[in-house]
């Protein structure tokens, strides 16, 4: 009889109980499903994720090729925006029609063919850049003054600098190419 007795003291003591005491060890755990795949499972969904991110590469390929075509452009508007600083539409209207007629040259060489460009110039010149902005606002507006102010007596008033410089800067943000 001692010797069960030691037996059952040997088992608890070794950390194991037996099953009729312990009615968790009987328990099987449960089975767990497969974890779910993120990739489609059918082939149309596939070609529609891949035409998906076909687009999305050729889209960024077009905004990346036209910000850098465009670069001129915003050249163009910084080195405007410094002659308006540098200026008073009132003081030195000459050498701002100057600077503002030299500005419209590089950048209408930096857009088109140099071939096309370089040999414009009066009434021609002004009249390609009514066609680059389909307009007539260079021969017939305030653009007159890159051609004509050079030749003229007297010399623009501070509104006409200032619509001039307007008409420029709208012709670099909008003249076709």
């Amino acid at each position: 009889m001692a010797e069960p007795l030691a037996e059952s003291l040997a088992e608890s003591s070794a950390g194991t109980q037996p099953i009729a005491n312990d009615p968790v060890a009987g328990l099987i755990d449960i089975a767990l499903p497969q974890p779910v795949s993120l990739w489609p499972q059918t082939w149309p969904l596939r070609i529609a994720i891949a035409l998906l991110l076909a687009a999305a590469i050729v889209g960024l390929w077009r905004v990346i090729h036209r910000w850098r075509v465009n670069r001129y452009r915003r050249e163009a508007l910084a080195e405007l925006s410094r002659i308006e600083r540098a200026f008073d539409f009132n003081k030195a209207p000459a050498e701002l029609v100057a600077r503002l007629s030299v500005l419209v040259r590089r950048t209408a060489l930096a857009a088109f063919p140099r071939e096309t460009i370089a040999p414009l110039a009066g009434s021609a010149w002004l009249a390609f850049l009514d066609r680059s902005a389909s307009g007539l606002q260079f021969s017939q507006g305030p653009g007159r003054l890159l051609a004509n102010a050079p030749y003229q007596s007297t010399a623009p008033n501070g509104a006409e600098l200032q619509s001039l410089a307007d008409l420029v800067r709208r012709w670099i943000r909008g003249h076709h190419v």
